[in-house]
């Protein structure tokens, strides 16, 4: 597996331990920008998109390409429900099930990493390029977060 993958794989999330450091859960939860998620429902998004890249993962190793829908926060209970979830919760769900993971995955053989799953838009895509498009994702939302924060900020103060 490329070192690329493996330490953003280990790593990149524990960069919003130090974007939202300082906040309360209260500003946390704050819709910052009308009509947009909150950077709470957006650490909750990331959270609650491991399981399913986790079954995903599992999918693409048990069958032959498999197919995968579209996936929306929107339509996933599990999103709903861990909206209603304290932020200390989520972030130890987001923690914990990216240890296991990551953990997991940066030992699967070469022969898994090559095996392939249908993205609804990119097509056909191997174990690597799953990993790249999720990370890409993460580090897409993290971002948002990024910028969330320093509005929210700039609006308090801070």
């Amino acid at each position: 597996m490329p070192s690329s993958i493996s330490t953003r794989l280990q790593y990149q999330h524990k960069s919003l331990l130090d974007i939202i450091d300082g906040l309360t859960d209260e500003q946390i939860r704050r819709q910052i920008i009308v009509g947009k998620w909150s950077i709470f429902e957006n650490i909750v998004h990331l959270s609650t998109y491991q399981h399913v890249f986790i079954s995903r993962i599992k999918q693409i190793l048990e069958q032959e390409s498999p197919a995968f829908p579209r996936y929306t926060a929107d339509a996933d209970p599990l999103f709903h429900d861990n909206c209603s979830k304290s932020s200390r919760e989520i972030m130890q769900d987001l923690l914990t099930t990216r240890k296991e993971m990551a953990a997991e995955i940066v030992s699967f053989k070469e022969t898994d990493l090559e095996k392939t799953g249908q993205h609804p838009v990119f097509g056909k895509m191997n174990l690597i390029q799953w990993l790249n498009f999720v990370l890409l994702h993460e580090a897409h939302h993290l971002f948002t977060i990024f910028k969330l924060t320093a509005e929210l900020k700039k609006e308090i103060g801070t």
